[in-house]
């Protein structure tokens, strides 16, 4: 990187599929190792960075609810593909010499840390990368909305999401090659026309706080993550943003996003009250 960031500290959202280059399951080692040397790169050049990992290469929740697994269950297990793709990906960063850490928001020591945000923003102050891993923690929730709330908790610039095309279109530009390409959209914009860029709850989020989103490719000749964030970018992109000044969301956003809530409070209420019910039966342990 030969230009100054634009951004001192950003969140880069990858996909799982990113994980399997070409594939449709599973791990590319080379695809993760060209992934690990552009992010060596731009943390050799000065930039904080986390990361947020799907797990679409091993396994998508709302895939799986809708062949018929119950979609608490079917989440829990898309947010462990996430913590497997958080290891892979740290195991190549370190082995470039770059300081890793991951952070789970579902707690499981041996392998990672919690996710504490105070201790997060100290590992980015002292020039580590920070992955961050298992989504939000609860289900029905997406990892581009955990995206954004990391984002916004550890006072990132913006959210940088990488894809398989070189930022946003009117159309799919793999199946019209008369697609227009989108230098820069508003957010009421891309929900207006449904270019499902990201969910509805994660929109809500960036509209109301102000934080821009850069769409980006992994893929092509080229094209590497450190353009993206140098202040004059020569890498094909389409920048999200809303009105800083606006206080209020799009009702239809909150409210999908207040249902959300209600649905994961309503799964913990469930899983609260069978792990009582068991712990009131003699014997519950033996089975």
């Amino acid at each position: 990187m030969s230009e100054t960031p634009r951004w001192s500290r950003v969140l880069l959202k990858l996909s799982g599929e990113a994980f399997a280059g070409g594939g449709e399951f599973g791990f590319d080692p080379t695809t993760i190792k060209t992934i690990a040397r552009e992010l060596a790169a731009v943390h050799n050049a000065g930039v904080e960075i986390a990361i947020v990992v799907g797990g679409g290469n091993i396994m998508r929740g709302a895939t799986a609810a809708e062949a018929g697994m119950e979609r608490v269950a079917a989440d829990s297990i898309g947010m462990l593909a996430t913590v497997q793709n958080a290891l892979a990906l740290q195991d190549a960063l370190e082995k470039m010499d770059v300081d890793t850490r991951v952070q789970t928001a579902i707690a499981m020591s041996t392998l990672a840390e919690p996710f504490i945000r105070r201790r997060a923003m100290r590992h980015l102050e002292k020039r580590r990368v920070v992955i961050l891993a298992a989504g939000t923690g609860n289900p029905y929730f997406s990892t581009d909305t955990a995206a954004v709330l990391r984002a916004l908790e550890i006072k990132a610039g913006a959210v940088l999401k990488a894809t398989n095309v070189d930022g946003v279109y009117d159309k799919d530009p793999n199946r019209y090659p008369d697609a227009k390409r989108f230098s820069s959209l508003s957010y009421d914009y891309c929900l207006e026309n449904k270019l499902g860029v990201m969910d509805l709850t994660a929109f809500a989020l960036c509209e109301e706080n102000g934080l821009p989103i850069v769409v980006f490719s992994l893929a092509g000749e080229g094209i590497s993550i450190a353009w993206c964030l140098a202040r004059r970018s020569h890498c094909r992109r389409t920048r999200l943003r809303g009105k800083r000044e606006r206080k209020m969301a799009i009702p239809e956003l909150l409210k999908e996003a207040e249902e959300k809530m209600k649905r994961a409070l309503e799964a913990s209420r469930t899983s609260s009250h069978r792990f009582g019910r068991a712990a009131r039966t003699p014997g519950w342990w033996s089975i």
